[in-house]
């Protein structure tokens, strides 16, 4: 059910035409579940999705969820609890209702050591649309602190990626060590893999904060299970992004409903960077700087390293239909990695899968279909004006991004 769709809300997103990214990524404990339209509210078949009943006047969750009593520690494990070095006001820095946040965490890693765990506690989770930790290696540790220090220890602007020149956040490889966006809950690597934290990293803990329902201070704070053996397999995310172009609805009309008006928009918003996201998709995917608008866009990319992958996740937002990803689409050897028939923005979770192998000169599509007959629906989206929507780091912008967790060879 669209729980928090009914309040502003993965979830963003970290983006540029060689590097986009958003988060989920994660191996959690599904519970797959097939639900029914619910007061007006669409429900989601998403693994991970539990059945909660909703208010139709705001959309929260008419009970709350008691937090899931931690999973016992493994053999090798320990626990680090790391938090937001400060309490912050989040405040949009731009025009807006966004503020995406950088802060450094120190996990105090004194060897070399596996993730294989991590549960993060947003501080004021109606103001939080995602959180992503990244990894910084330890010779890009006095860069971050640098940066760090430039605000006197208050964090930095980051949309897009981390604003570090070490982030490598590429299509293929996102230096991830967890997120989360609403329905996370504590996520709990396979006995087999971990992801790798060398001695002396630090994280940046990047948070996306939507003010829609006020700006009261945060501090999220985040549970690392770490492994000290040696004989765990490196876990990666590997990003499929495809483009939004989700035109105004017949009969509708705003200045906004013009394209080229609505990446102005997002651009003023975000940065320059953002168009060319919006137009460096379309070329990566499409092969064409000329949009095909409509609900349903997707993308194919071919598979350029072997790896095995482990569980899948999505993220859309508000606007957000249905989500696929599916391996060698239209040929013998076709299979669905993942079909979220109908999107629920609060239970993001990423979906385990058999391991399932792939190769060079396979094939990865990932497709979104949005509708904009949300804006009538969901609260936080009544009142804003139509508009022609495109990717963008905002709440009430879109994305649509596809997130496979994989060991390589």
């Amino acid at each position: 059910m669209r729980t928090r769709r009914g309040r502003t809300a993965v979830g963003a997103t970290v983006a540029a035409v060689a590097a986009v990214v958003l988060l989920v990524a994660g191996c959690g404990t599904p519970n797959p579940t097939a639900q029914a339209r619910l007061e007006g509210h669409a429900t989601g078949h998403t693994a991970g999705a539990t059945d909660h009943p909703a208010t139709a006047a705001t959309g929260h969750a008419a009970k709350p969820v008691a937090p899931a009593k931690p999973a016992a520690l493994r053999a090798g494990e320990s626990m680090r609890t790391v938090t937001s070095p400060v309490s912050y006001t989040p405040k949009a820095p731009t025009t807006g209702t966004d503020d995406y946040r950088c802060f450094v965490l120190d996990p105090q890693v004194t060897r070399d050591a596996f993730v294989t765990g991590f549960d993060i506690a947003p501080g004021q989770p109606q103001e939080v649309h995602h959180v992503i930790l990244f990894r910084v290696p330890p010779s890009a540790a006095a860069a971050a602190r640098a940066r760090d220090a430039e605000s006197g220890g208050n964090g930095w602007t980051c949309f897009g990626g981390t604003g570090l020149g070490s982030r490598g956040a590429s299509l293929d490889d996102a230096p991830w060590v967890g997120a989360w966006a609403p329905g996370g809950r504590e996520n709990v690597l396979p006995a087999d893999v971990g992801i790798p934290l060398q001695r002396g990293s630090l994280l940046v803990m990047q948070v996306h904060y939507n003010l829609r329902h006020g700006v009261t201070p945060d501090r999220t704070s985040v549970k690392l299970r770490l492994s000290s053996s040696s004989k765990l397999k490196p876990l990666e995310t590997m990003l499929y992004p495809a483009p939004v172009e989700l035109p105004c609805r017949a009969g509708t009309s705003g200045p906004l409903c013009d394209r080229n008006a609505a990446v102005a928009d997002v651009t003023e918003r975000f940065g320059a960077m953002s168009s060319r996201i919006v137009n460096g998709l379309l070329l990566v995917c499409n092969g064409t700087l000329i949009p095909t608008p409509g609900a349903t866009q997707s993308c194919t990319r071919s598979v350029e390293q072997a790896a095995t992958i482990r569980a899948v996740a999505g993220h859309m937002h508000l606007l957000g239909s249905s989500l696929r990803i599916d391996l060698n689409p239209g040929t013998a050897r076709a299979k669905t990695l993942l079909d979220i028939k109908v999107w629920d923005f609060d239970n993001q979770g990423s979906v385990p899968i058999p391991a399932t192998a792939i190769r060079p000169g396979d094939s990865i599509r990932v497709s979104c279909t949005h509708d904009q007959a949300w804006r009538d629906k969901l609260p936080d989206l009544q009142g804003l004006p139509e508009r022609y929507v495109v990717w963008g780091e905002g709440t009430t912008d879109e994305m649509c991004l596809g997130l496979l967790s994989v060991t390589r060879p």
